[in-house]
C-alpha cells in the first residue's frame, strides 16, 4: 500500500516520485514500487506514516525456573512455573498447588480456573487448589434407609471408615460391589451430616453388607476447554462435552433436566484441534470443519458443522479476539472468522508456512508468533485491526513466546521472562528496527540512475537511522546517517548508478517516524 505522487519528466527524462503513505508487510514476488518487504518493530499505530513500534516493559525473569502457561482472571496473574502454579500477589508470585512440568490448557468458569490435563483448579474466592476428581475406596455397605425423610429401600451407601469426599448432586461412579447392578454411575441426592453415608433414590441398589467399593466422581479426559454461557466446554478426539451449569467437577449427570451434563460424538474423522466461545456460542475445530454448538441446555443442543479451514493441528493458542474478529492459524494461514465463511488475511506473509501458533489480543492488534515449519526460525507478527496490515517485531528477550494473556496490556511470557506489551514504564532501551522497501522499478522496464533521495523524517532524542540502497541485488551500501533532529527534510545525493531497479533500506535505533520518501530519478533505455 503506498500513496504516491509521479511527477511529469522534464525534456531531460527527470522524474521524481513522492511516496507519503507506507503500508505494511508484503513478501509477494510481485510487490514493487513503495511495497515494503521486510521490517523489523514497525507498527501502523500512527498509519499512513512508517513508525516504530511502542517498548516494552520487563516485569519477571524466571532464569532457572520455566514457564508452561500463563493467564489472567478475576484482575489476578497467574502462571505456571516448573511444578508450581502461581499468583502474583502485591509484587511476588505466591505458590497456590503443585501441578506437572508441561504445557497448560487453562480456562475460567465463574470463581474457578481449571488446569488441564492435570484435572486441577485454583477457587479465587478462597485461594483454595484441589483436584477436579475425587474418590473414595474402603468398606461400605449398600442399605435400606431414609430418603427425604421417608422409609426408603436400596437407597443408601454407608460407612464406617473414612467420610465421603463428594457433594450433593456429584454423579459417582461405584465399582467393586459384589452385586454387578450396583456398579453404576449414579447421582447422590443426600449427604448425612458426618459425611459416613451417601442417600439416592429408592431402589437404587440391591441390599448388601460390607464389602470393598471404590467410588470416584471422574472428569473426562479433554484436550481443549472454554468456557460458555457458564458451562465448562470441552472435546477430546471428535466428542464434545459440556460441564453442569456452574459446575466444573461433574461431567456425567444425566437426569433429564437443563442442568445436565452434555456429551456428544461428531463423528466425523479427525481430532479436534481447539475450542473457544465466540459470538455466545462454543465452537469447536478440527483442520478441516469447524462445529458450532446452538442451544441453550442439553434438550435442545444442536451441533451444526460447516466444512471448511479451522484450527491447524499444534496452532489450538493462536485463538484470539481483536475488532471484534476471531484470528486463528489454520493450514493455510491466518484467517479471519466472524461466524460465516473464514477468510485467509496473511497472504502478504509470502509463502512460508508455519506451525505452532500462539496469539493474543489487546482487543485492536492480533499478535501471533509462529515458527516456520522448514527452518525452525521463529517471527512475531502484529495484524492492525484499524488499517488491516500486517508489521513484523521481534521476540521478547529473543525468546520462545508459550503465551499471551490481557492484564492491563497485552503480556506475553516466554519459557523465562515476562514482558508487558506498549508499556508507558518501558525499559527496553533504545529499539532496534529496519524497514526495507521492494524492488523500485519506477513504473518502468527501461534502465534508470537514481541520483537523489529526499527524506522527511522525525528522530527522537537519542535516536539515529541509517539510509542504505541496494542497486541489481547487489550488496546494501550507506547512503547516510541520520541523528537526532526533530523532523526535518534530509536531501541524500547519491552515486548515480545505472540499474533495472533499486532498493531502499532504513535501519534505525530509538524512535523515529517516516513522513514521506522522493526518489528523483532519469529513466534511459532497455540497454
Amino acid at each position: 500500500m503506498a500513496l504516491r505522487y509521479n511527477i511529469p519528466k522534464y525534456s531531460d527524462r527527470i522524474g521524481q516520485d513522492v511516496q507519503v503513505k507506507f503500508g505494511g508487510l508484503d513478501r509477494r514476488l510481485a510487490a514493487c514500487d513503495g511495497a515494503i518487504c521486510d521490517m523489523t518493530n514497525m507498527c501502523g499505530d500512527e498509519f499512513p506514516l512508517a513508525a516504530v513500534r511502542k517498548g516494552r516493559k520487563e516485569l519477571s525473569e524466571f532464569q532457572s525456573l520455566r514457564c508452561y502457561a500463563l493467564c489472567s482472571y478475576g484482575g489476578k496473574l497467574m502462571l505456571v512455573t516448573n511444578t508450581s502454579f502461581n499468583v502474583l500477589e502485591g509484587m511476588e508470585y505466591k505458590k497456590k498447588g503443585t501441578v506437572t512440568a508441561s504445557p497448560k490448557i487453562i480456562a475460567n468458569l465463574g470463581d474457578y480456573v481449571i488446569i488441564l490435563p492435570d484435572k486441577k483448579y485454583y477457587r479465587m474466592s478462597d485461594d483454595s487448589f484441589d483436584s477436579l476428581e475425587a474418590s473414595w475406596s474402603g468398606t461400605a455397605s449398600f442399605v435400606d434407609g431414609t430418603y427425604a425423610g421417608e422409609a426408603a429401600e436400596g437407597c443408601r451407601i454407608v460407612t464406617t471408615g473414612t467420610d465421603f469426599p463428594f457433594k450433593v448432586g456429584d454423579a459417582v461412579t461405584i465399582s467393586g460391589a459384589k452385586t454387578e447392578a450396583n456398579n453404576q454411575t449414579i447421582i447422590i441426592r443426600e449427604i448425612s451430616d458426618d459425611k459416613k453415608s451417601l442417600g439416592f433414590y429408592e431402589h437404587s441398589f440391591t441390599v448388601e453388607d460390607g464389602q470393598t467399593l471404590e467410588i470416584s466422581r471422574k472428569v473426562p479426559d479433554m484436550d481443549f476447554i472454554c468456557e460458555n454461557e457458564n458451562r465448562l466446554w470441552g472435546c477430546k478426539g471428535s466428542t464434545i462435552y459440556a460441564s453442569k451449569p456452574g459446575d466444573p467437577f461433574n461431567w456425567n449427570v444425566f437426569d433429564g433436566l437443563a442442568s445436565d451434563s452434555y456429551a456428544v460424538d461428531v463423528g466425523s474423522g479427525g481430532d479436534f484441534t481447539a475450542c473457544c466461545s465466540y459470538l455466545g456460542y462454543p465452537i469447536f475445530f478440527k483442520e478441516d470443519h469447524i462445529y458450532k454448538v446452538y442451544g441453550s441446555k442439553p434438550s435442545n443442543y444442536q451441533v451444526m458443522p460447516s466444512a471448511t479451514l479451522g484450527v491447524k493441528a499444534g496452532s489450538h493458542l493462536s485463538l484470539a479476539v481483536a475488532g471484534e474478529i476471531l484470528y486463528y492459524h489454520s493450514k493455510v494461514g491466518i484467517m479471519a472468522y466472524s461466524g460465516g465463511v473464514p477468510q485467509c488475511i496473511s497472504l502478504t506473509l509470502g509463502d512460508r508456512t508455519y506451525k505452532d501458533a500462539t496469539a493474543g489480543s489487546d482487543g485492536v492488534h492480533y499478535y501471533v508468533f509462529m515458527a516456520d515449519e522448514n527452518s525452525g526460525t521463529t517471527d512475531l507478527y502484529c495484524y492492525d485491526t484499524n488499517v488491516k496490515q500486517w508489521y513484523r517485531e521481534d521476540t521478547p528477550g529473543n525468546g520462545y513466546i508459550i503465551g499471551f494473556t490481557y492484564f492491563g496490556n497485552l503480556i506475553a511470557s516466554t519459557k523465562n521472562e515476562i514482558h508487558e506489551f506498549a508499556s508507558a514504564k518501558s525499559n527496553e532501551g533504545r529499539i532496534p528496527s529496519e524497514l526495507e522497501f521492494a524492488d523500485f522499478i519506477e513504473g518502468s522496464p527501461n534502465k534508470k540512475s537514481t541520483a537523489k533521495l529526499l527524506v522527511r523524517v522525525e528522530l527522537e532524542d537519542k535516536s539515529e537511522l541509517t539510509v542504505k540502497m541496494s542497486f541489481d541485488g547487489s550488496a546494501y551500501e550507506t547512503v547516510k546517517t541520520l541523528v537526532s533532529g526533530g523532523k526535518r527534510s534530509y536531501y541524500l545525493p547519491i552515486l548515480v548508478k545505472r540499474c533495472d531497479r533499486f532498493r531502499v533500506k532504513f535501519e534505525g535505533k530509538g524512535m523515529w517516524r517516516l513522513y514521506s520518501l522522493t526518489r528523483e530519478y532519469s529513466e534511459g533505455s532497455a540497454n
